[in-house]
């Protein structure tokens, strides 16, 4: 078994990590780093519950191995905000009720907080476009989409408070 070292930037932080080439993205970051917030749900690109950022890009880590990553910046769900300061679209899940069991929560946030850093006003179908690949069994998306909306005009009101 070839085990490779490589240099990853997660929530941040640089981490020198041991994986084998064909060690899945997802499980570095579960297993080898300790991270569980990335869920695995499908494992075929289909659900968006593992999704993270690649370089502020949201990906399927279930499909990209651990060894890709080397060099570049992840974040998951752990680096979107934290317990005393949460991420604007964190803050929205739970002021719109945008989850119910939490499975594919991760991966919506992840999805929003790209979206939103590229499109701070966007409009129902934006989102609707962006969490597209992103499956939810519980809440039929429309509080997910009240709750991306909510973190757009927090966001919004934040840069109006800093211009000020």
């Amino acid at each position: 078994m070839e085990i490779k070292q490589i240099s990853v930037t997660v929530n941040g932080e640089t981490r020198i990590v041991e994986v084998e080439p064909r060690l899945l993205c997802v499980h570095m970051i579960r297993e080898v780093l300790g991270m569980t917030g990335t869920h695995l749900g499908c494992d075929t690109t289909s659900c968006g519950a593992c999704t993270v950022l690649l370089d502020g890009v949201p990906v399927k880590s279930c499909t990209l191995f651990g060894i890709q990553t080397e060099g570049h910046e992840i974040t998951t769900v752990e680096g979107l905000g934290w317990p005393s300061e949460l991420h604007p679209v964190q803050e929205g899940f739970k002021e719109e009720h945008g989850l119910q069991c939490g499975f594919c929560t991760p991966g919506m946030m992840l999805t929003a907080a790209a979206l939103l850093e590229d499109n701070p006003d966007p409009s129902d179908d934006d989102i609707r476009w962006a969490i597209s690949g992103n499956l939810c069994r519980c809440t039929g998306y429309q509080n997910i989409i009240n709750s991306d909306q909510w973190a757009a005009r927090k966001m919004a009101a934040q840069r109006t408070a800093v211009s000020a």
